[in-house]
């Protein structure tokens, strides 16, 4: 009786683990992932028009979300200050940098890491061959 038990309650154990294992892995669920792309772009589609930001800047800045969601929430909260009276609030930090933005500044410094170890191995090379003249 316990082993037949136990037996029906293990795989349901075992299900309600496959969303954290799946996200361990790196399987997310499209449709999670795009509810929560959904809910981030309207977020950051309000926050922008509290801060005063055009919607061009919020497009750009935050180019891997979806536009239709960030101008839903920019729309909203423009209604929702307007119905209220309410003034912009200005940010106090610069925003943050795109992943496209970033890759691009870390591969310039890599090369420019590069570059600079190769004009160092090319400066030692020259001392030793002046040396052994």
């Amino acid at each position: 009786m316990i082993k037949r038990t136990f037996l029906l309650i293990l795989p349901l154990l075992l299900l309600t683990a496959c969303d954290q294992v799946n996200q361990k892995l790196g399987l997310e669920d499209p449709a999670k992932k795009e509810a929560v792309q959904q809910a981030e772009g309207k977020a950051v589609g309000s926050a922008c028009r509290q801060s005063g930001r055009a919607i061009e800047d919020c497009y750009s800045i935050y180019n891997w979300l979806p536009k239709a969601a960030i101008y839903e929430g920019w729309k909203e909260m423009d209604a929702y200050m307007r119905d209220n009276q309410l003034e912009t609030v200005a940010p106090q930090l610069p925003p943050p940098e795109s992943p496209a933005a970033a890759k691009k500044r870390k591969k310039a410094e890599a090369e420019a890491a590069a570059q600079e170890s190769g004009e160092k191995d090319s400066g030692k090379s020259a001392e030793k061959s002046a040396a052994k003249h």
